[in-house]
């Protein structure tokens, strides 16, 4: 079969497209990476040559909209991979233009604009996979193969406690201190705040390992309403912004199947010691299954690895070397036409995340 000829928008010289998402494409036999596109003509010059050079064949530079890089005719996947208010924007075009695309999570600046993306996409017949790539963690992996083998039984509950850590030199997204190339993550309408962005991609497992959650009542907090923004070097600057979006969320529910659903998530604590990253339990009523992780970032299923255990003991894991792994696991998977993660799980995910910031806001239990 012939290589998947790749067009990538926002593929720069460095961040996270060039670490974690670029990799898996240039080491895959299943793709060519055939054109860049970013939003000026001398990043895409800067990126054409460095990917010309990795991949040991023409690149081609593409800047400003992504209608010419959708319209290459040697393009047939597009790989979004921006900031989420311009995920619609990009996508659409590559859509009209019969391709099949790529876009990195939340796939939409709201939901609103991920079921126009759906929408598109169905009506011209294209393949849609989504950067949800916590489905391809080893971990996640063996949980699922744990639970669809019996040993721990009927599904009684899942309870999940995770914090983001916050201080100079941790993540940098949402508490009191921000990076200055994350200022947007706080305003609660940019589409990437904890509850769009850290608890979107771990909601995404959860329902994919233990089904849909059909209700939640939701209570949110911001317990850090002004951020500092922090340099590259994460120095803080002399610059405040204000956060909008909740810092800390918890919620109960159901499962479809009856089984209950207990979760709190905080952001902007800080690593002291004692504190746990990331501890998730499903109870069966024969056993039970335990994730924990004292890793910076622990509670991130598609970048880190927790200790998982069955009834107590530790179950070995395939380990990855982060989310670079996952990723490549995933491309493959689309390659293969095996189980992906597509924009309707998407705007399912969008909807479960809508679902709780309106129980929160109004004081009562959604049901979706």
């Amino acid at each position: 079969m012939s290589p998947i000829k790749v067009g990538f928008v926002g593929l720069s010289s460095s961040g996270w497209a060039s670490t974690c998402l670029a990799p898996g494409l240039l080491n895959s036999p299943s793709y060519t990476l055939t054109a860049v596109s970013t939003t000026n003509a001398e990043s895409a010059a800067a990126s054409a040559k460095k990917y010309t050079e990795l991949a040991g064949h023409a690149v081609k530079p593409y800047w400003g909209s992504t209608e010419q890089v959708a319209n290459d005719p040697e393009v047939q996947l597009v790989v979004v991979a921006i900031k989420a208010p311009g995920h619609k924007a990009a996508a659409l075009p590559a859509i009209e233009a019969g391709k099949d695309v790529f876009v990195e999570w939340p796939a939409g600046q709201n939901t609103a604009a991920t079921l126009e993306i759906a929408a598109a996409a169905k009506a011209k017949g294209v393949k849609t996979v989504v950067g949800l790539q916590g489905r391809q963690a080893g971990v996640v992996k063996k949980t699922k193969e744990i639970l669809e083998s019996g040993k721990i039984g009927r599904i009684l509950s899942s309870s999940i406690t995770m914090k983001i850590a916050q201080a100079p030199g941790e993540l940098g997204f949402w508490g009191p201190t921000v990076n200055q190339r994350n200022i947007y993550t706080p305003d609660r309408d940019g589409g990437a705040t904890m509850l769009d962005i850290a608890i979107g991609h771990q909601l995404d497992v959860v329902t994919h390992l233990l089904g849909p959650i059909t209700s939640v009542s939701a209570t949110t907090a911001l317990q850090f309403p002004t951020a500092t923004v922090i340099d590259a070097e994460h120095k803080p600057t002399s610059q405040t912004i204000r956060a909008t979006g909740p810092d800390h969320v918890a919620f109960s529910g159901l499962f479809a199947s009856g089984a209950l659903a207990s979760v709190v998530w905080r952001g902007g604590i800080k690593s002291t010691p004692g504190r746990k990253q990331f501890i998730w339990q499903i109870d069966g009523e024969e056993g039970s299954v335990r994730m924990e992780s004292d890793e910076l970032g622990g509670a991130f299923l598609h970048i880190r690895n927790p200790t998982l255990y069955l009834n107590g003991e530790v179950v070995e894991v395939p380990q990855t070397s982060g989310p670079a792994d996952n990723l490549t696991s995933a491309w493959e998977a689309f390659a293969r036409g095996e189980e992906y993660p597509t924009i309707e799980d998407a705007v399912r995910n969008h909807q479960l995340i809508d679902a709780i910031a309106t129980s929160a806001q109004e004081g009562r239990t959604v049901h979706l």
